[in-house]
């Protein structure tokens, strides 16, 4: 194929019919380039729109518009890097006040040069929603919502005010206040207008997120991923993101989804799947299609994209189509708009229509999904509905235990959100002691909440009642769920349940379950009971829920409700009843679950456009603790030397406009530091979970002042480095293999005599600068799987690790280890980890740095203690050409602030 040699964009540029919006026409570029559009998957031709518009701008070539635009050919080959300039970039409170704290130093470092710190400005549009602090403290109450958004307030303070300051310090930062509601959902339902509006240009919407499911606004149709903090950060200051074009598996969807089979069950099905499909998908693109797709509500859709992480997609992508469209018009934005422009753009698939051409193509006939559940401890591991007890079971007799049955004194909640106790019970392995409708995944969908409601109504109206103990909530993805279950009278019903609305954000899923009843934590510390939770969310790694809940079930907001009312997992609940009714009478699930008639009927009661635009008008100016938070004013910013929660990042400490020259030299006589299982998480690598007195970081911040009911999580202090480094590896249930049969945040460190101590990593790692021995993490498959989390690269990264040795990386974490100048390197098939036998006393040497290529080799020589060695060839991760330049600078955000610094001196 051929190209023009002096490609102009502007050659390309259409109006659309019967509007005053212009556009660069895709379909005119692939003709002037000769290449067939059709052939092209949909999840690639925003990307290629981009690239073909912008060719003259930031090093992008007309070469690459046809390196992309004839993808097909290069299946199988030699990769191919590209460039991709999102439109926006969306985060949460989590990742997005490190990101800020990373401005607000980088302003400091250039005030300090004598330089204006104003050129430290993002360039691409940023929303950052606050939705990640709220904890479950108080459920079950009409106090609930209130209580919990005090909390927040109070136990957030110099969060909220280091946000307001960045809010006013950069132009391009729009913060969402607390109580709007969760990031996906609110991009959803609000910030996604189905296009963007660029140089006055109607292009397609395409955005990055600090939050792995960002994937859910690929249901609208929308080109966009998660990626860490770091990467998020450099993109917002005009840094292109530069990938290899990823493979594209498509999923051809055949028939519909069987009465009283839910979108759970859907992508549960799907995350099993694909989970189990040769070669997996980690680093490529989903592509839904076929006509099964047109049997699929927008929020059905949305709930497949948003588990593209579990699966381990970049993405899990829907064409723009009419259902998108009627979605749009639906909650209250422009449809026709957006629906006549990707037509132009040849960005649209109907039934019908020939498919494109797919690295490989699945198929799943949707008639065969049945009800599902997933757990216990992996969002993965699928399993039938009827078989959560038998799995359970077998979870619970890993290792040698004694089940022990403890007395306790479950907590009630009365109206005004006060607690009185309850008479006493018996805990036993099985019990539910967390039952949560969550924000993430499920309640952007209408219909499972609706379900979820129903479920409640007929449970109630028979008299049943949740057991003593069962911690119940309920944290809609927005306030607009409460208005349409209010308006269809089940709001009432969920809580009779003890579902009360507790909060709008992210909550027990990340770890803000809040706390047990006193007994019930002090039962499950001091014996040995395993006990459940059931969450309607997408994470159920270990540790991440509630520390002392080892046994996790991802499920459908109305089996939550019902797994609620049995109050044990330890049951077959397709044919054990869940309880009894007023009279005494067994009553089973078949009882109480709706018809998706009855789901229909009372969507079509309750839902209105107009309480989508009401909602959000009304919610952006933020409760009332927000309205009335003074924030400091100014391009810099004032860091407290005395505040837990915000600190100036040790990142520009020495740092110079030079790159630094011992950034590619090579390794000797490293020393490990923690040596991984396989499928470590970022949650085990960097726990966002409740901080406890007696850890690390609880002991530190006691040490500092803060009162032990205030310690909050660990999501809410990222702003401190102080804090987050002591938790590294800290996850109460993260294993150091170097210390078989220990958990948390342990190793063993080896003097320079090769004396060996036990201690924590943070200490550890510590000495180990202080001796000026560098430091490496060994790890096994996929690590470093789960969200995307900034602090499991930057936590290693401050402690001085240079290189991760694993058998295979999760894609974010990878980049982000790149981000942050550590080498991720990959072991030849056939060796792992494990089959290197290696014990923590060895030394290790990384040769080859010094000629490191994109996708190039460095050379492992392993030295073990009596005298013998081994060497062997490790793949390097370092993918592009990009990511060589972030590892010479030590960092992307090093790298982007020198390239500022030279454009503005």
């Amino acid at each position: 194929m051929t190209y023009p040699n002096n490609f102009d964009p502007s050659q390309s540029i259409k109006k659309l019919s019967g509007t005053t919006h212009s556009y660069h026409s895709l379909p005119v570029t692939a003709e002037l380039f000769g290449f067939n559009l059709d052939d092209i998957p949909f999840s690639l031709r925003p990307i290629l729109e981009g690239i073909a518009r912008n060719v003259g701008k930031n090093g992008v070539t007309a070469e690459q518009v046809h390196a992309l635009g004839t993808w097909p050919e290069h299946q199988g080959k030699k990769p191919v890097e590209i460039p991709f300039a999102a439109g926006r970039v969306i985060m949460h409170d989590l990742s997005g006040t490190p990101a800020i704290v990373d401005f607000a130093a980088m302003r400091s470092t250039i005030e300090r040069m004598g330089l204006d710190p104003k050129i430290i400005e993002p360039l691409v549009r940023a929303d950052l929603v606050i939705d990640h602090t709220v904890t479950m403290d108080n459920t079950g109450s009409p106090a609930s919502l209130k209580i919990n958004g005090q909390l927040e307030a109070f136990r957030n303070k110099e969060r909220y005010t280091f946000l307001k300051w960045g809010a006013q310090a950069f132009k391009t930062i729009r913060i969402i206040p607390p109580q709007t509601g969760i990031v996906h959902q609110v991009n959803l339902e609000y910030l996604a207008q189905g296009y963007l509006e660029i140089n006055d240009l109607m292009v397609p919407d395409t955005l990055i997120g600090m939050d792995s499911h960002t994937p859910m606004a690929n249901a609208l149709g929308t080109v966009g991923w998660g990626v860490g903090g770091i990467e998020a950060g450099a993109a917002m200051l005009g840094q292109p993101m530069q990938m290899l074009a990823p493979e594209v598996v498509g999923v051809e969807l055949t028939g519909q989804l069987r009465e009283g089979v839910t979108a759970t069950d859907l992508v549960l099905t799907i995350t099993e799947m694909l989970r189990k499909y040769p070669g997996g998908v980690v680093g490529k693109f989903v592509e839904y299609i076929g006509e099964g797709s047109a049997n699929l509500s927008l929020p059905d859709r949305a709930t497949i994209a948003n588990m593209s992480p579990e699966y381990g997609a970049t993405m899990g992508f829907f064409p723009f189509d009419g259902i998108s469209a009627e979605y749009l018009k639906s909650t209250g934005r422009d449809g026709e708009l957006p629906l006549a422009f990707y037509k132009a753009q040849n960005m649209t698939w109907s039934p019908g229509q020939p498919l494109p051409k797919y690295t490989d193509l699945l198929k799943l006939d949707l008639s065969t999904v049945k009800p599902s559940v997933a757990g216990p401890k992996k969002p993965q591991d699928r399993l039938p509905l009827a078989q959560i007890g038998h799995v359970f079971q077998k979870a619970a007799a890993e290792g040698d235990r004694t089940p022990e049955i403890a007395t306790v004194t479950p907590m009630k909640t009365e109206d005004d959100g006060s607690f009185s106790p309850l008479p006493g019970r018996k805990l036993k392995d099985g019990d539910i002691v967390i039952a949560a409708i969550t924000s993430c995944t499920n309640t952007s969908n209408p219909s499972l909440l609706v379900a979820a409601g129903l479920v409640a109504k007929k449970a109630n109206e028979r008299g049943m009642k949740v057991p003593d103990g069962v911690k119940t909530s309920l944290a809609p993805g927005s306030p607009v769920a409460t208005d349409f279950l209010t308006k269809a009278g089940l709001q009432q019903h969920l809580n009779s349940l003890g579902f009360n609305t507790a909060g709008y954000g992210c909550t027990t899923c990340v770890g803000n379950s809040g706390p047990l009843a006193p007994s019930i934590e002090d039962a499950l510390q001091t014996h040995d009971i395993v006990v459940a939770s059931v969450l309607s969310g997408n994470r159920n790694f270990e540790g991440r829920v509630h520390p002392d809940v080892d046994a996790n079930f991802l499920m459908s907001p109305p089996l939550v409700v019902a797994m609620a009312l049995a109050g044990n997992v330890n049951i077959d609940v397709t044919q054990s009843p869940l309880g009894q009714d007023a009279t005494g009478n067994d009553v089973f699930l078949t009882d109480i679950w709706p018809s998706d008639a009855e789901i229909r009927q009372t969507m079509q009661s309750c839902m209105d456009p107009d309480a989508f635009i009401d909602t959000y008008e009304n919610s952006l100016d933020g409760p009332d603790t927000w309205r009335a938070l003074q924030a400091p004013t100014g391009p810099v910013y004032d860091w407290n030397p005395d505040s837990t929660y915000i600190q100036e990042i040790p990142f520009f400490d020495d740092f110079s406009v030079e790159p630094p020259k011992d950034a590619l030299d090579n390794i000797t006589g490293a020393r490990m530091l923690v040596m991984c299982d396989d499928n470590t998480t970022t949650d085990h690598i960097s726990p966002v979970s409740r901080i406890r007195p007696d850890s690390s970081p609880g002991e530190y911040l006691v040490s500092q002042g803060v009162a032990e009911d205030d310690l909050t999580s660990l999501g809410a202090r990222r702003g401190n480095h102080h804090v987050m480094l002591r938790s590294i590896f800290g996850n109460v249930k993260a294993r150091n293999l170097m210390l078989p049969g220990t958990t948390g945040a342990v190793t063993t460190h080896y003097s320079p005599d090769g004396k060996p101590t036990n201690m924590s990593i943070y200490d550890a790692a510590a000495r180990y600068r202080k001796e000026g021995t560098p430091s490496v993490v060994f790890g096994g498959k996929l690590y470093g799987t789960g969200s995307s989390r900034d602090w499991a690269a930057k936590g290693p990264a401050l402690l001085g690790v240079r290189a991760i040795i694993a058998d295979s990386f999760e894609r974010i974490h990878k980049s982000n280890l790149v981000g942050m100048g550590i080498l991720p390197l990959q072991l030849p098939d056939g060796v792992t980890m494990h089959s290197l036998s290696l014990d923590g006393s060895e030394t290790f040497d990384l040769n080859s740095i010094d000629t490191l290529e994109p996708r190039g080799k460095v050379e492992l020589v392993i030295h073990r203690t009596d005298g013998s060695s081994e060497t062997l060839a490790l793949h390097s991760r370092v993918d592009t050409s990009s990511e060589l330049d972030q590892i010479k600078h030590k960092g992307i955000l090093p790298m982007v602030l020198r390239d500022i610094i030279k454009a503005n001196t």
